[in-house]
């Protein structure tokens, strides 16, 4: 029986990418904050066409905003790992990289009365020791690499790469990769970032989502797709009527929405580590 599955996913960063970035000054902290508008509008649509979703939420938004974290628990979603200061893996030491990924996850279990089980590095950058330190720490998931479109697959470790050689590909793990693409994320399409201009027409952005999963459903009887959405982005009026178009046209095509852990069991289900 075909299944085509789709995780919608959103990275509750609020303000933090820009403090990342030391956008610290009135105007980009707004921005930020513009996301606790959007998930206000997000949740309720959420619950009115019952669709679970995972939120990766960094754990500085948690403890900056508490109540709103706590509705999308209460909704029913899934907390995901999103470090906690939104600083991506790969500028920091690996010791630096640790204490965040504990940190976050303490903050999440507090949050949520359990600890992530999936994780996705902020601004989807991993450093060497990224996969190792989840692997140590017992995530069953990961979702920022981009080695696929409707399928997860099993992270590796190892790779040996040199730019005069062939590369070598490293051992597989138990830990899922769930992918991801930049081209099924509302950021680069509708923020500005530096000299980038965003602010793409919805309805375009629509059609190409909704035409990814279309192809999914013809080259595969058993897919999952991921788009990912930041609530200050998503947030605003015309996207807001765009992810409500997006959900009943997908809905009308025969997707079935889960959180990303249930389809990442569902891949382990079918297809076991070292099997």
């Amino acid at each position: 029986m075909a299944q085509h599955i789709v995780c919608l996913t959103f990275d509750f960063d609020v303000m933090s990418g820009h403090i990342a970035r030391g956008m610290t000054t009135p105007t980009p902290i707004s921005r930020g904050e513009f996301g606790v508008v959007g998930a206000g509008r997000i949740l309720p649509l959420l619950q009115a066409q019952d669709i679970p979703s995972t939120w990766f939420i960094p754990g500085f938004t948690i403890e900056t905003y508490p109540d709103v974290c706590a509705q999308v628990v209460d909704g029913g979603h899934e907390i995901g790992h999103h470090g906690w200061t939104h600083v991506q893996p790969a500028l920091l030491e690996r010791e630096q990289e640790e204490s965040e990924l504990v940190r976050a996850n303490d903050t999440i279990e507090r949050l949520c009365g359990k600890r992530a089980r999936g994780y996705r590095s902020p601004a989807w950058d991993l450093s060497p020791h990224t996969l190792a330190l989840l692997l140590q720490h017992g995530f069953f998931y990961e979702s920022s690499m981009m080695g696929h479109d409707y399928s997860p697959y099993r992270a590796r470790q190892g790779d040996v790469i040199e730019l005069q050689k062939p590369m070598l590909f490293g051992a597989e793990t138990r830990l899922i990769e769930m992918p991801i693409s930049w081209s099924q994320d509302d950021h680069p399409h509708f923020e500005m970032t530096g000299h980038r201009p965003g602010h793409r027409n919805a309805n375009s952005v629509l059609e190409n989502w909704i035409d990814d999963f279309v192809y999914m459903t013809r080259c595969t009887d058993w897919g999952v797709i991921t788009y990912t959405c930041h609530p200050y982005v998503i947030g605003r009026g015309h996207r807001m009527l765009m992810l409500e178009r997006f959900i009943n046209k997908l809905q009308a095509l025969g997707a079935e929405f889960m959180t990303m852990e249930r389809a990442a069991r569902l891949y382990d289900e079918r297809s076991p580590f070292n099997a």
